[in-house]
């Protein structure tokens, strides 16, 4: 079989159910019966010789060969759309609608001046912003899903990313904390119990604090997991607990949650954040317009190079 004998407009019925996960769903934006999907995916099911969807409640879930067409034919249909309308893109009349991935820290501390400068440079255009544990969950950046990812530099075929901002990590405890009275010492620093930070549970993701730790040679008893830093905040705030947060995010929400710093020889961590995309998106003009809004957002943070005190918050 050649692509010859391929109704090109099966695959992007195809692309909308896997993107929807559900008939009904793509019919909606295609703008027809569900019905008419129905038989779109029929006649995909003679022509590859695969069931292409199964149903798992109310949705569906696609089958192996589903799962490994769906990336490029993404990739393909986007080419298309760049090829065809690339050059009509203009900032104040595009009403796309941007999905970016970054942690809660992130979500806190950056998203409102991202989404302030969109507000000014791309009006109409919309912002969807979701956790680390969705871009898993969703594909990560291969799917597409997700336009950009802020956090640690993505890696994988097609992948792209450029630097953003290096920041360190804090300890923090609760105002009140008995290790707030005095600089910690090491034997001070390893009685303290830690609250973690697993932004996607069951995920085999390597702990770059724990390892930090190790290399100085302190064990860190950590008894409590979150998926967020907010989460993570909150319960120091009503323990005795302590965890490890970004500097970026204690100096600007410890105060609300009545935490600060702890001095003493803690294990630092210096963050490189990165913006990273895919190379669908590399080229396309609404994409290059929206990442350098978000580099011109996060160029007002700047390098925290020295780790800022920040007992006093």
């Amino acid at each position: 079989m050649s692509i010859e004998a391929i109704d090109l407009n099966l695959l992007h019925v195809l692309h909308l159910v896997l993107t929807e996960r559900s008939v009904a769903g793509a019919a909606r934006r295609l703008h027809v019966t569900p019905s008419a999907v129905s038989n779109a995916l029929a006649r995909l099911r003679d022509l590859l010789d695969d069931p292409i969807v199964t149903r798992k409640g109310r949705g569906i879930v696609p089958t192996p060969r589903a799962a490994e067409l769906a990336p490029a034919i993404a990739r393909a249909l986007h080419d298309l759309d760049v090829a065809l309308f690339a050059a009509r893109f203009d900032p104040a009349t595009c009403t796309r609608t941007f999905t970016l991935a970054v942690a809660d820290a992130g979500q806190l501390t950056y998203v409102p001046h991202i989404a302030r400068r969109m507000t000014a440079e791309l009006p109409r255009a919309r912002l969807r912003v979701v956790g680390i544990d969705s871009l898993v969950s969703l594909g990560d950046l291969a799917a597409p899903e997700v336009d950009v990812h802020i956090g640690i530099p993505g890696r994988g075929p097609g992948i792209h990313h450029e630097p953003l901002l290096t920041e360190h990590t804090v300890l923090i405890a609760r105002d009140r904390h008995p290790a707030t009275r005095a600089r910690l010492t090491g034997k001070a620093l390893a009685s303290l119990r830690h609250v973690r930070v697993e932004m996607v549970p069951g995920r085999a993701f390597r702990d770059p604090v724990a390892d930090s730790y190790k290399r100085a040679g302190v064990e860190r008893e950590v008894v409590l997991s979150v998926p967020t830093f907010t989460a993570a905040a909150a319960v120091v705030a009503a323990t005795d607990l302590v965890a490890t947060v970004p500097a970026s995010f204690a100096r600007a929400y410890g105060p609300r949650f009545d935490v600060r710093a702890l001095a003493g020889p803690i294990p630092a961590r210096r963050i490189s954040l990165s913006l990273s995309w895919h190379e669908r998106t590399h080229q396309e003009a609404a994409s290059i317009a929206f990442r350098t809004l978000i580099k011109q957002a996060m160029a007002q943070f700047g390098e925290d190079k020295e780790g800022p005190d920040l007992r006093g918050s």
